[in-house]
């Protein structure tokens, strides 16, 4: 995913008016899945990025209808949706990353060399 795919933390909160405690208790809820927050080193630490598709429609669906749902029943949508979700799992000596497939774009193996070779690419 490049830059332009992803959101900082920080604009999405003031993009959307909502607080950081909003959007982590939106987390806590299963209405925002954990692999969405990309942690990623910065000078002052680290920042959390989203890839924006995802976060900005997620972000505006709750907007939308957590008045007439409640914020539960959309959760509880969500999970039963993940039920049903099919992953690419990749494991490492550092641990495991899980991705919903429907969200993968393509999947690349990329060399010291920088030969790419594609082994998954998403049908449009």
């Amino acid at each position: 995913m490049n830059e332009n795919d992803m959101i900082s933390k920080k604009d999405l909160l003031e993009k959307y008016g909502i607080s950081y405690g909003t959007l982590y208790r939106w987390k806590r809820m299963g209405l925002i899945p954990d692999e969405w927050f990309v942690k990623t080193a910065s000078p002052t630490g680290q920042q959390t990025f989203f890839p924006r598709r995802l976060i900005c429609e997620r972000v505006e669906l709750i907007q939308s209808t957590k008045d007439d749902l409640g914020l539960s029943s959309l959760a509880a949508g969500f999970a039963g949706e993940e039920k049903n979700e099919e992953y690419l799992v990749v494991a490492t000596d550092f641990g495991e990353q899980k991705f919903k497939l429907n969200e993968v774009i393509n999947v690349k193996v990329i060399s010291a060399h920088e030969t790419k070779v594609m082994l998954w690419r998403r049908k449009k």
